[in-house]
């Protein structure tokens, strides 16, 4: 009895730490990894874990023991600071590890309060939300009321999350709330018709509702073979992105807005135009590094690979390149500066490389769907719907790539 005891407390502090991991938004397979590590630590012989979005089964062996535990998890969140603290400690668990020791440890990283508090996070949110809309081509009016209903909707957001407000019509009526808002803003200064750079700020008023953690997270889970954790955690981004898409739908309809047209591409790179898209790229990977909870020296190079993925995106496009594969190296390249700085930042990737690549998110072509939509066009709002698609695949896939190219595991089926 006494060896089945212990295996019993080991596996349940062993699911205690893959929930807090999970329910922080890191991927299915380097949860297993980090329990697994943990596991050999706290003498158990073999552990085989099953995971999905809510919960998660481990089967422990040790000897002629066997146990099987379940624990359920709260509703997904997203903590960057919590996901490095988590596998930092498997990684440099010491020697002899007792349960009792695990337990306090978990203790001190589930009770740390977050980094960055409301007033920083909706300034974050309302810096990104300028950056992103001089980035696509918002004139003055469009970017400053994005500004406005961006951080104010990040606001609304973090205090009904606070409550635990159900997160799905969060999602819509933050979408409302801050899309109206913008709307308010526009229509209040004078403007009866939306063109291009208006289409453009109602976008990015909203930016701050991209779900880039499940999305991605679910895509590099199926990658590894953790199936029932990938699609479930891709359908829980999906329905939060049609929540948002919802909630801005009912704005748009009210607000009578029309399609707006994407601009060609120069076909040229203007050096001052790089200078100033670098600056924007720049501001828009460190509001989204604070959105994320990472701590300062983090978010600097969150900022920092925004900037570099970006204006490889960028660039590529003005010289003719479709978005879709200009999209695919520029998140290439900040899945590549990610793995060069990632060890001496002791930050997962996934911390440093999704706040980097929302800025890359195809915010006209997702105007165009919603619009083309409430107009009952079918097929052009397919055919915006698919490049929005492709752009956001390329985002995913270019991080895939990034990890195929500097991870063996990744390279090689275990």
């Amino acid at each position: 009895m006494g060896a089945r005891a212990d295996l019993d407390r080991a596996l349940d502090i062993l699911l205690r730490f893959g929930a807090a991991m999970l329910h922080a938004g890191d991927t299915a397979f380097r949860v297993r990894d980090a329990m697994r590590r943990l596991a050999t630590d706290l003498g158990v012989e073999r552990l085989d874990v099953q995971l999905w979005i809510g919960g998660l089964t481990v089967t422990a062996r040790q000897g002629a023991e066997i146990v099987t535990l379940a624990r359920e998890i709260g509703p997904p969140g997203v903590d960057a600071s919590k996901i490095a603290a988590l596998e930092t400690l498997s990684r440099q668990a010491p020697p002899g590890l007792t349960v009792a020791q695990l337990a306090e440890r978990l203790d001190a990283i589930e009770t740390a309060p977050p980094l960055h508090g409301l007033l920083a996070v909706a300034l974050s949110m309302a810096v990104a939300s300028t950056a992103f809309s001089f980035l696509n081509g918002g004139d003055l009016l469009a970017t400053a009321a994005a500004a406005v209903s961006g951080g104010v909707g990040q606001a609304a957001r973090t205090l009904l999350s606070r409550k635990g407000f159900n997160q799905f019509a969060m999602t819509a009526l933050c979408a409302v709330l801050a899309s109206g808002l913008y709307c308010g803003i526009v229509l209040g200064f004078g403007v009866r018709s939306f063109a291009f750079v208006h289409a453009i700020g109602f976008i990015s008023s909203v930016l701050f509702l991209v779900p880039g953690f499940p999305l991605v997270a679910g895509l590099l889970d199926l990658t590894q073979h953790q199936s029932t954790a990938g699609i479930t955690r891709l359908f829980y981004g999906i329905l939060l992105t049609l929540s948002a898409a919802c909630g801005m739908s009912v704005v748009a309809m009210l607000a009578g807005l029309a399609p707006a047209p994407a601009a060609p591409p120069p076909g040229a790179i203007e050096p001052a135009t790089v200078a100033w898209r670098a600056l924007a790229c720049f501001a828009g990977g460190w509001g989204y590094g604070i959105l994320f909870n990472n701590p300062p020296r983090t978010v600097l190079f969150v900022a920092l690979l925004s900037m570099v993925g970006n204006e490889v995106r960028l660039g590529l496009h003005d010289l003719g390149l479709a978005l879709p594969q200009a999209t695919f190296f520029g998140a290439l390249a900040v899945g590549l500066g990610a793995s060069l700085v990632r060890g001496r930042l002791h930050a997962p990737r996934i911390a440093l490389t999704v706040p980097s690549i929302i800025m890359m998110t195809p915010g006209l072509f997702a105007f165009q769907t919603i619009v083309f939509l409430n107009q009952g066009k079918a097929l052009s709002a397919i055919e915006a719907a698919a490049t929005c698609g492709f752009a956001v695949g390329g985002m995913a896939m270019g991080l895939v790539a990034a990890r195929f190219l500097t991870e063996r595991q990744w390279r090689y089926e275990r």
